[in-house]
């Protein structure tokens, strides 16, 4: 049998009108839909009738099901002759363990292509009102998971204090403490802006601002919680003027833009 193909696609930081035209059409060709906890259901709507519909999932802390065996259930599906669509949140390189998966697909010999997504570390922040460089304020940014590989050494945060430009921390809500703690003990300075961002771009997100010092108690007065990006730097001072209210669509109010 001729093996299927997989498409490994980028969702987007949350908001299903954010998905890419080439990324939609992957999921409405999909004859299986392996996705995770995060996807919103308006996406996985677009699947059509039929369509296997997976779903690997990872709470914090806890994995439906491992990675090997989401690898594996790619091999298997297209190995059955399926199309097959792994819908990640986000970009699929970033932080989403896309790279492992093209690996496992390269190995078994799997025709496979990678669709990008908007990662929530830019269009988060973006939807939060904070860019994530500015000529005024920041050249550059670096993008860090607060959630390491279990036995790896912890982030040397130290070192991350030193850098210049903004930095995001994707997975790092359950580390909030000690990334404020240990970026002011490198050398960052208590004052530096600071956000937190749940949810970003869903209609329910919120955000709570203020410096490394007062973060924590921002976030603990407002009830944040993973899902959640952190940002520091000072380009968080521009959310004052540059946080907007986003029109709010849905896949099927904007047809003409999506039929390809």
């Amino acid at each position: 049998m001729k093996s299927g193909k997989v498409w490994l696609v980028g969702a987007g930081p949350g908001d299903a009108t954010l998905i890419t035209v080439k990324g939609l059409h992957a999921i409405r060709q999909a004859e299986a839909l392996v996705y995770d906890r995060l996807v919103c259901a308006e996406l996985l709507a677009q699947a059509p009738d039929g369509c296997e519909m997976i779903n690997v999932g990872k709470n914090p802390n806890h994995h439906l099901v491992p990675q090997p065996e989401i690898n594996q259930i790619l091999v298997d599906c297209a190995q059955r002759g399926l199309n097959v669509v792994r819908l990640k949140g986000g970009d699929p390189y970033v932080f989403g363990r896309g790279g492992e998966e093209a690996e496992a697909l390269a190995l078994a010999e799997i025709p496979f292509e990678v669709v990008p997504g908007i990662s929530s570390a830019i269009g988060g922040l973006a939807y939060a009102g904070i860019p994530v460089t500015h000529r005024d304020y920041a050249s550059g940014f670096h993008v860090i998971t607060g959630h390491l590989r279990q036995g790896n050494e912890p982030q040397d945060w130290a070192t991350l204090a030193k850098l210049e430009g903004t930095l995001v921390i994707l997975m790092g809500m359950t580390q909030l403490v000690t990334i404020c703690q240990q970026l002011i003990a490198g050398g960052k300075a208590p004052t530096t802006p600071a956000a937190v961002v749940m949810y970003a771009s869903h209609q329910q997100q919120q955000v709570a601002s203020g410096t490394l010092i007062t973060l924590v108690d921002q976030v603990a007065a407002q009830g944040l919680s993973a899902p959640a990006l952190i940002v520091i730097g000072d380009v968080v001072r521009l959310r004052e003027i540059l946080a907007f209210t986003p029109e709010t669509l849905s896949l099927s109010s904007i047809p003409s833009l999506m039929v390809l």
